[in-house]
């Protein structure tokens, strides 16, 4: 982890919504899926969020020999995203205590505030975290 790694880091990522990443795409084997519309899946809205924060914070660290993962999230899914739209995420870091990172997440889609919250990330030593998995 590098002196850098510090709050008030921002970032802001962008994402043009592909039919792939609707409700119905979510998990095509479940019919209730398949029968929801063709907007933005409240999971693949997470993972979004999650790609912004580890964009922020990978300049940060000693990456990818350090990375973080997701530990809790915390957000609203405001408004419906259809296919076709850039869909923007905007993070802040807010806290660092030791290896826990604390963001204020929010994403828009040019049209409305889509999503708003907080999303907690914890750095790893990846090889270490791999080594753990084996046992």
């Amino acid at each position: 982890m590098k002196s850098s790694l510090i709050p008030g880091l921002r970032y802001q990522h962008q994402f043009l919504l592909p039919l792939s990443k609707t409700v119905p795409a979510l998990y095509p084997e479940a019919e209730e899926f398949l029968a929801m519309p063709e907007v933005f899946a409240t999971g693949y809205l997470v993972g979004f969020l999650e790609w912004a924060c580890i964009k922020a914070v990978n300049p940060h660290l000693d990456w990818p020999q350090e990375m973080t993962l997701g530990t809790h999230i915390n957000v609203s899914h405001e408004a419906p995203t259809p296919p076709g739209r850039t869909v923007t995420a905007h993070v802040e870091l807010l806290e660092v205590e030791g290896k826990r990172l604390l963001f204020s997440v929010q994403a828009e889609d040019g049209v409305a505030l889509i999503a708003r919250g907080t999303h907690q990330r914890h750095i790893i030593l990846r090889d270490r975290f791999l080594d753990r998995l084996a046992h």
